[in-house]
């Protein structure tokens, strides 16, 4: 660059970067390196031009590093793929414990056993030799079938180190989806376990690409003979280690341009996408994590979010990069208490659905002790709340009478919490960090961008928010006028989210034209979520712009899809339907056909005065939803994606009370808005169980 126009650069940067709120005057961020003498950073983003003479100054970046995106880590630039992370860990936390489970290979459940960083090296080694000694080239694909456990890290490194592209493949997205996957991404090798075996071979003649099937936690006795139809190879995942160990091979390094994952979403519409992660991108994506947290050999990590997610994908990364110990749930979420207690961990990460669960339990379990119980857990609950607030320390008598029985259900040391995949309700991040007394940081990330995009800072008093940008990126707010969100907007700039930086992806494999409908020619992704900034540069989610949402477990719903199979019920004249990411489960807005439910009510015998009466009558609202429920059966919509409550209305939804476009689609805000009540009332009258 010319030096004359850097420093006309640092000149403008330092005249406009974002001012110091408030609540940040006590921040404990410093000077960044980068900038020298030049930029004194304050606050937790700087706000950047887009372009540098003409361009808006409506570029977000982390006041860690504002000048320049980070691709690597800062006192580690040699490390640039997952191989070379994993070899650093080797050499430096050789001896110490890694990969740890309780359940042993009869199946019994016991005391954790743990293996080194050495051992898993080792294993590593023998399993790509395995993959060699059985001809599969280098650059192929392998399939990862099978839930957490030790053995899908050290595939996971394997494939990394011998420049093979691991594939998970999960049970939600369905059968179909998974043979899908595995001939769209031409997958040769698939590790599963026994109990996805059978449901692989039920349809190995439609997997032509597949030529080995390597069982974990077989014996080999047990396994079935060579598939002599279709030429497919089913062994036990110790034989390939042995055979392996037999035949080490050298690594075969990959390069940090090149593909480490294809990661495919459960999608919105159709078939699965498959996300291209490279070495770098996930690198940089951990390194830029690794500016504002301090782990270590010293701390323990259970593993229970599917490891298919990209969210658990990156926890392992950045935990290797730490030298920490993982270790794995026995493979029940009911059991995962009883793990948590012998494990002990000191980190724990999870998704709203489980916190709202842990929330929901406390209170719960408060109420029913009643009396003296609950008036000590409610002195003792707004005095810390009180102190924290008002930046003093909580008086210790109430973690030894109260507070220290809770972490105990986490197993007594945990000392950092994260949340992701969807919204975390401020009241439940409060009562949390409350009761916890650690540091608990949401997050907010895709897939497409190697996970994280931004996470509140170490330190932020702020709840409701998602934090600053990951140092590894860029963020924009793009204006959607027909939500009405502009980066005009007073008091706050609110627009699409688009990101850009070393993170991001490289596209859809095989589908460049998804991709360009994502990434647009400058580079940056348009997420389809709206935000908003607040003060000191804190990202707020506050709506989608796409027809398409998550609910509170992750899964992406497509609610056009849903409607059009609800519009062939001969009760539906025309139906809206809603979820959100605080909700697990979809309600319905249904306008009914009249002479259709009056016939109904005739056969039935029932009585009413109007048909005002007869929409509120639980039996036609159980009626509707019946018809509704045999027509998503038949349709074969997944369990989430059946509506669980509905309301019944009169009023069509036309252009005249704005519900509808011109083309006579659902206007989606405007609904929400239109009724809100109604959604309120029918996710208040499900069972908590359906509701969260």
């Amino acid at each position: 660059m010319d030096p004359l126009v850097a420093k006309r650069r640092l000149r403008a940067i330092t005249r406009h970067l974002s001012p110091l709120s408030d609540d940040l005057a006590s921040s404990h961020i410093s000077t960044n390196p980068t900038a020298g003498e030049f930029v004194n950073v304050q606050g937790y983003s700087a706000v950047l031009p887009e372009k540098l003479q003409t361009g808006k100054w409506n570029v977000y970046r982390s006041a860690r590093s504002p000048l320049k995106l980070v691709d690597r880590f800062p006192n580690l630039p040699e490390v640039r793929t997952l191989h070379d992370n994993f070899v650093y860990a080797v050499e430096k936390f050789r001896d110490y414990r890694y990969l740890g489970t309780r359940v042993r290979p009869d199946g019994t459940i016991a005391e954790y056993k743990w293996m080194t960083y050495g051992e898993a090296s080792t294993s590593r080694a023998a399993i790509g030799s395995g993959l060699i000694y059985h001809g599969i080239p280098q650059g192929s694909s392998i399939g990862l079938y099978f839930i957490n456990r030790p053995e899908w890290i050290i595939v996971d490194h394997a494939c990394s180190a011998y420049s093979y592209v691991s594939v998970p493949l999960y049970d939600t997205l369905g059968p179909d989806a998974v043979e899908f996957i595995v001939n769209h991404a031409s997958v040769q090798v698939i590790f599963c376990v026994p109990q996805t075996l059978s449901t692989l071979l039920s349809f190995a003649s439609k997997l032509p690409s597949v030529r080995l099937i390597v069982v974990v936690g077989a014996v080999d006795e047990n396994m079935p003979p060579l598939q002599s139809t279709n030429g497919i190879e089913v062994i036990s995942f110790s034989k390939l280690q042995s055979e392996g160990q037999k035949t080490l091979q050298p690594f075969r390094p990959p390069k940090p341009e090149d593909m480490a994952t294809i990661c495919y979403t459960s999608g919105t519409t159709g078939t699965p996408k498959g996300v291209v992660l490279t070495h770098s991108s996930l690198i940089a994506n951990v390194a830029g994590n690794s500016l504002s947290v301090d782990f270590g050999p010293s701390d323990v990590y259970v593993s229970y979010l599917p490891l298919a997610h990209i969210y658990e994908r990156v926890n392992q990364i950045g935990l290797v990069h730490y030298g920490a110990a993982v270790g794995f749930y026995q493979g029940d979420n009911l059991k995962l208490i009883d793990d948590l207690a012998v494990l002990r961990p000191t980190l724990f990460a999870s998704v709203p659905r489980l916190y709202n669960r842990i929330y929901a339990g406390i209170i719960n379990a408060v109420k029913e002790s009643g009396g003296l119980k609950e008036r000590l857990f409610n002195v003792a609950y707004n005095s810390k709340r009180g102190a924290l607030l008002n930046g003093k320390s909580p008086s210790p008598i109430w973690e030894r009478l109260v507070f220290n029985k809770l972490k105990d259900k986490l197993g007594g040391r945990v000392r950092f919490m994260s949340s992701g995949a969807s919204p975390l309700s401020p009241d439940v991040m409060e009562f949390l960090r409350i009761c916890f007394g650690c540091d608990i940081l949401e997050g907010y990330g895709m897939t497409e961008t190697s996970c994280v995009i931004s996470v509140m800072d170490i330190g932020d008093k702020v709840i409701g928010h998602v934090g600053s940008p990951n140092p590894s990126v860029e963020i924009k707010l793009v204006d959607v006028p027909e939500m009405n969100y502009t980066s005009d907007d007073v008091p706050y700039p609110r627009g699409e989210i688009c990101v850009r930086g070393y993170s991001v992806f490289k596209g859809y494999y095989k589908d460049e034209v998804q991709t360009r409908e994502v990434i647009d020619e400058d580079g940056w992704l348009h997420t389809g979520d709206i935000g908003l900034w607040l003060p000191g540069g804190r990202l707020k989610i506050i709506d989608r712009k796409k027809n398409i949402f998550k609910l509170a477990q992750g899964e992406y719903i497509a609610p056009e899809k849903i409607e059009n199979v609800y519009a062939k019920c001969k009760f539906v004249a025309q139906c809206f339907v809603y979820g959100d990411s605080f909700n697990s489960s979809l309600v319905a807005i249904v306008c009914v056909e009249p002479d259709v439910l009056k016939s109904w009510a005739a056969s039935q015998g029932i009585k009413y005065d109007d048909l005002g009466q007869l929409v509120k009558d639980p039996r036609a609202l159980a009626a509707v939803l019946a018809e509704m429920d045999e027509a998503g059966k038949e349709a074969q919509l997944r369990g989430f994606e059946f509506v669980k409550a509905v309301t019944l209305v009169l009023e069509p939804f036309t252009l005249e009370n704005g519900l509808l476009t011109p083309t006579f689609k659902i206007k989606r805000p405007q609904a929400k808005a239109y009724f809100a009540r109604e959604i309120a009332d029918m996710y208040a009258q499900l069972p908590q169980s359906e509701a969260i």
